[in-house]
């Protein structure tokens, strides 16, 4: 994981220090493109633990075009839980509703509530909504996700196998605009690769995380595609860490990357849609210790 460490180097050599919505400030840059090769290892972070079971069941919950904690909460991920709170907050104030507390409001998740359709735990129409019903014009909707596994495999040439979740109609509207904002599907010698462009990097903690979660949807595309992994490219436009991560950014940076682990997946699923946890098995991680950050939001 050097280029996720050059990053990191880039971002303390030459980062700008500028504010930002949440009153902790930054520093950062701005454009930087990561690559790596899906055949040399998994890219999960070993200069600190990744939590890959949030990893898996995040991306498990948007292929099933969810929007809703509840499936996270009741599998221990709760990496969704302030970003849902808070949204629910600005419902209660805007309709003059008394809200509940915040574990009583995470017990509830997934009932109804006072709040016309507004179930508790919603987050309206983020990633999984847009990348399986983007709304069309007469009502349908788009499984954009199903297209394009079915255009790699009739016209694995296109250059139009994009998933897109920036839906500027909506976007005001969802608890937390997207920030990995779409994906692009290239074929080519028998191999599947993806670029990813993400609009804001929340280097230290975000990105690695987002490195491991598009790196396994790229190898689940490519095994119900009947193709081998190719590479995995990470495009950042604002990719900043925030001045309370700094101390644990340098400590990253003094260690040693450790080789690079392997995900099996079971090969007997063949579509995409049929994934489920147990389906993958990861081999080799060996990670230095995790370092304790504080949350910015």
């Amino acid at each position: 994981m050097k280029q996720y460490l050059d990053l990191l180097r880039r971002i303390r050599r030459e980062g700008v220090v500028r504010g930002d919505r949440t009153g902790t400030g930054t520093q950062g840059v701005f454009g930087h493109q990561m690559r790596f090769d899906l055949e040399e290892g998994f890219p999960l972070l070993t200069t600190k633990r990744v939590f890959l079971k949030g990893v898996i069941h995040e991306l498990l919950w948007f292929l099933r075009g969810d929007t809703n904690i509840a499936p996270l909460v009741a599998s221990g991920v709760h990496i969704w839980d302030n970003d849902a709170y808070r949204y629910y907050g600005e419902l209660c104030a805007r309709q003059g509703a008394v809200p509940l507390d915040r574990e009583a409001f995470l017990a509830a998740a997934g009932q109804p509530s006072p709040l016309g359709d507004y179930r508790y735990g919603d987050l309206n129409h983020v990633y999984g909504y847009q990348w399986r019903s983007w709304p069309r014009p007469d009502g349908g909707a788009i499984d954009q996700l199903a297209q394009a596994v079915e255009t790699i495999r009739r016209n694995p040439q296109s250059r139009r196998i994009v998933v897109s979740a920036w839906n500027v109609a909506e976007v005001d509207d969802m608890a937390l605009p997207p920030c990995h904002v779409l994906f692009q599907f290239y074929v080519a010698e028998g191999r599947l690769s993806c670029q990813l462009y993400q609009r804001s990097a929340d280097t230290f903690l975000g990105v690695p995380f987002n490195i491991a979660s598009y790196a396994l949807l790229t190898m689940m595309v490519a095994q119900v595609c009947d193709l081998r992994p190719g590479e995995f490219v990470h495009t950042l436009g604002d990719a900043h860490l925030y001045l309370d991560h700094l101390v644990q950014a340098d400590e990253q940076l003094s260690r040693t990357p450790r080789p690079l682990p392997r995900m099996r997946l079971d090969p007997a699923v063949r579509s995409l849609f049929d994934f489920r946890y147990d389906h993958f098995t990861l081999e080799g991680y060996d990670p230095w210790p995790a370092i304790k950050a504080p949350m910015s939001f």
